[in-house]
């Protein structure tokens, strides 16, 4: 018998699979050296919205990891894609302040960017995680800006991450509620988005078709 062909590329989450707020899980970093020594195709991918691109490769390296910026493909980027493929130009973000920094090219309105009470009404709505900084006021805010028209794109809809003290909400319950109030459905640019796959391969230059596998620690988000 032939053994099986291995995937073109691998597609490799972050958090809980590389490592967790105690450091890099044992073998991992060295796992990542032997993949660049044997030449394997691979991306670090996340729905990780909390950090920015350059602090998640800080982190990275910081645990001992050989990384480069262009290696890693965030739920963030994917929706930059979306973004631009749609024409928009203005946004409402309401996502963590060190995110912000990846939404650079368009024009900020409201959300945790600044004050809106002067300017001309968003064209889409972003979420991402927000943790204890969500209020019932940026809830509010958010969704009168749904009701002008604007489009709602969330980084990603992951219902609950494990945190320091145990599970905590995560953007998903918000996108949800948001949703029901407006009566929308929300364009999703983060896994498991077929959006978000395809694009770190396209990243890569590897075919859909070529076959890849992702490496996660998510059932709903990574795996299903």
């Amino acid at each position: 018998l032939r053994p099986m062909p291995g995937p073109a590329a691998l597609l490799i989450d972050l958090a809980g699979t590389l490592y967790t707020d105690a450091g890099a899980i044992p073998g991992a970093v060295e796992a990542i050296a032997r993949l660049r020594r044997e030449g394997r195709a691979f991306r670090f991918v996340t729905n990780t919205t909390r950090r920015s691109r350059r602090g998640l490769v800080e982190r990275l390296r910081g645990y001992g990891f050989e990384v480069d910026p262009g290696e890693l493909f965030t739920s963030v980027l994917a929706g930059v894609r979306v973004l631009r493929e749609r024409g928009i130009r203005r946004v409402a973000p309401f996502v963590a302040q060190d995110t912000l920094e990846d939404l650079a090219e368009f024009e900020l309105v409201g959300g945790t960017a600044a004050a809106a009470a002067a300017s001309p009404a968003p064209a889409a709505v972003v979420i991402g995680d927000l943790g204890d900084q969500w209020t019932p006021a940026l809830l509010n805010q958010a969704f009168r800006y749904l009701l002008d028209g604007a489009l709602l794109l969330a980084f990603q809809r992951d219902r609950y991450w494990l945190g320091k003290t145990g599970l905590e909400l995560d953007a998903g319950p918000y996108v949800a509620a948001l949703e029901y109030a407006t009566n929308t459905q929300a364009v999703i640019s983060g896994k498991p988005s077929p959006g978000f796959y395809l694009g770190a391969l396209s990243e890569m230059g590897v075919p859909e078709r070529a076959g890849a596998a992702m490496v996660g620690d998510d059932l709903w988000a990574d795996v299903a």
